[in-house]
């Protein structure tokens, strides 16, 4: 591959993680960043992902052959024009936003559309920065990749067999065709994760009740309310158009289902939860999508001083990382008392063997 030095503009979740990715994969490649945070460059420089122990200025940053760009959406389009007169001849741009549209037609209007491919890999976590960044991030995630009628094909051809080694998944849509994809099945459930989330905040009682009993249903639908509110403001203003056109359609479903609920009618109401069911249950999740796999286990635990340092002696002397652990108090759609969330499929099959040889009750997700 001709891309051997290649820049990254942000070295957040996403773009860290590519950059983490590529160093495992092609150490012999150059990476190079820049951020709003000279800490963050440090901590890349440190762990050995990027060459620079500095801020470059963007003209440094214009001599790499693969630049990413991974900021905020309307930061995104705002660089693209810097870079215009300091890009490499032959150079190409890419982005990682999750839409589309306004950075292509950017594009467009700076005649960029021969060095810009558009990039979008749908994974992702409700943690933020390089701090929270892996080397896996990418692996069996749908990447979509948006080019440009004006790409060379022999680019085009490049960039996504670089982004197929990277353990992704590639799709080619057009811009448009994506940005109504990830409204309605990206953009729209974050929006209704918050809306939830301060629904519940805003009906609560003084003594939090809702928030105490707030039980599994809750917490797996809201999980994504934890993201970054700096990029789904910027998502928002992005995607307007298309987010609007999808929320009409959702209210209208949420008024049909409430007068299916009004009029206190049985089958229609088994009806829509089943559609429901029929359609979730096809909808194969053995791979990242826009909201990212979760690799959790459920244990059974007696009350007893000790038990959890037990478990986490026993994972750790088998050289397993636990990602996330605690104590479930409202056990509602949920089975074992402690969760356990690991960090990936092989090292959850492993934990589940690993508890169950010691005579410990698993449940799987």
């Amino acid at each position: 591959m001709s891309f051997e030095k290649i820049g990254f503009i942000g070295l957040g979740l996403i773009g860290g993680s590519i950059a983490k990715t590529l160093k495992r994969l092609y150490p012999e490649k150059k990476l190079y960043a820049t951020s709003g945070h000279l800490s963050t460059i440090t901590e890349a420089y440190e762990d050995h992902t990027i060459e620079n122990d500095r801020l470059l200025s963007l003209a440094e940053i214009g001599s790499c052959d693969l630049i990413f760009l991974c900021t905020p959406v309307k930061q995104n389009i705002s660089y693209l024009e810097q870079l215009k007169p300091v890009l490499k001849e032959g150079a190409i741009i890419t982005d990682v936003g999750s839409v589309k549209s306004d950075i292509h037609e950017a594009a467009l209007r700076l005649g960029m559309e021969h060095c810009f491919i558009g990039g979008h890999p749908m994974t992702g976590s409700e943690k933020t920065g390089y701090a929270n960044a892996t080397a896996y991030l990418l692996e069996n995630a749908y990447y979509i990749i948006t080019p440009t009628s004006q790409n060379p094909k022999d680019k085009v051809e490049e960039f996504t067999k670089l982004i197929c080694s990277l353990g992704s998944i590639t799709m080619v849509l057009d811009y448009k065709t994506h940005d109504h994809a990830t409204a309605t099945i990206s953009h729209l459930p974050h929006i209704v994760a918050a809306s939830l989330v301060n629904l519940v905040q805003n009906l609560d009682d003084e003594q939090e009740t809702m928030k105490t009993i707030a039980a599994g249903g809750f917490k797996d639908i809201t999980r994504i309310a934890s993201s970054s509110a700096v990029m789904w403001e910027s998502i928002c203003l992005s995607n307007r158009d298309q987010i609007l056109e999808i929320i009409d359609s959702f209210c209208e479903q949420i008024a049909s289902v409430r007068e299916k609920v009004a009029s206190s009618d049985g089958p229609s109401i088994h009806g829509f939860f089943q559609s429901a069911k029929d359609y979730r249950d096809s909808i194969t999740i053995s791979k990242s999508g826009p909201i990212k796999k979760v690799f959790e286990l459920y244990c059974d635990l007696i009350d007893e001083a000790g038990g959890i340092a037990t478990i986490a002696t026993i994972l750790a002397s088998n050289n397993l990382s636990i990602k996330n652990i605690g104590i479930i108090h409202n056990r509602e759609f949920e089975e074992g008392v402690l969760h356990l969330e690991m960090y990936d499929a092989d090292s959850l099959q492993k934990a589940v063997e690993l508890l169950r040889k010691y005579h410990y009750t698993v449940y799987e997700r």
